[in-house]
């Protein structure tokens, strides 16, 4: 009989253990993860997203391909490297990331070519419960550019959020309707200085950098090519790069853009 009830309570216990492992995320009201921090879980999440842009941020990673069979081979996925002032707006540079995949409580900014709905995201995956935010200084200014995304339902006055439905541009514009919710992996953007200000998105291919002063030190002098090889000039110093044709160029190996 001892031994009747031993087996018993082992397999009650092994049944709680599997149940504990299986988790919702709740993308509306948001989920406390903290009890799941770190655990090896059978983790399912059903978002929704627009054609176009959309904002994302996971607690758990997917892999390239996870991400192009959720989102389509066509999807894009970009992360915030940088911040410049021009004139009265504000550039903020997201660089294309998708080839690592989608790392968790990391917000990204998700291009999706396909009809609008629901996707449904299903894996047995490690559990991360944390702040999903990256920071940037604006170059030349006291100005700190945040990303973060929302653990819960999150009022959105006073932040900047991506335009959804349809947008192609991934325009980031202040919230300042106290109607406008931010809902749970959703991400805004919150400045340091609480100005109203216009946000300017640049998209960066991988690898590319913001500008000339990203690869060189003061004063040295470049060649410069073509993203396919060519020589285009030789021994320019910074100013003479930035007065190029706009375009992409490749300076000692790494890809940069002139404006």
């Amino acid at each position: 009989m001892k031994k009747f009830y031993l087996i018993a309570a082992l397999a009650f216990t092994t049944l709680a253990a599997s149940a504990q492992q299986k988790l919702y995320l709740s993308t509306y009201n948001g989920t406390n993860l903290e009890q799941f921090d770190g655990k090896m879980c059978d983790v399912s999440v059903s978002r929704y997203v627009f054609t176009g842009w959309n904002t994302i941020a996971l607690p758990f990673n997917l892999d390239e391909a996870e991400v192009n069979t959720i989102f389509g081979d066509n999807c894009r996925l970009e992360k915030l490297v940088a911040a410049e002032q021009s004139g009265n707006s504000l550039v903020v540079s997201f660089q294309d990331c998708k080839e690592e995949g989608m790392k968790a409580n990391t917000p990204y900014i998700l291009y999706y070519s396909g009809e609008p709905g629901t996707k449904k995201i299903a894996k047995h995956a490690t559990v991360a419960d944390g702040e999903a935010s990256i920071s940037v200084m604006v170059k030349g200014s006291a100005e700190t550019v945040t990303m973060s995304a929302a653990k819960s339902k999150l009022e959105g006055t006073g932040l900047y959020g991506v335009l959804a439905r349809d947008n192609s541009e991934a325009k980031f514009v202040k919230v300042g309707d106290t109607a406008n919710i931010f809902y749970a992996t959703r991400c805004y953007i919150k400045l340091s200085q609480d100005e109203t200000t216009q946000l300017i998105t640049r998209h960066l291919a991988a690898g590319e950098t913001t500008g000339i002063a990203a690869v060189t030190a003061k004063g040295e002098r470049v060649d410069v090519y073509t993203v396919g090889g060519q020589k285009v000039a030789s021994d320019l110093n910074a100013s003479q790069v930035n007065s190029l044709k706009p375009g992409i160029y490749v300076v000692k190996g790494q890809k940069i853009l002139v404006k």
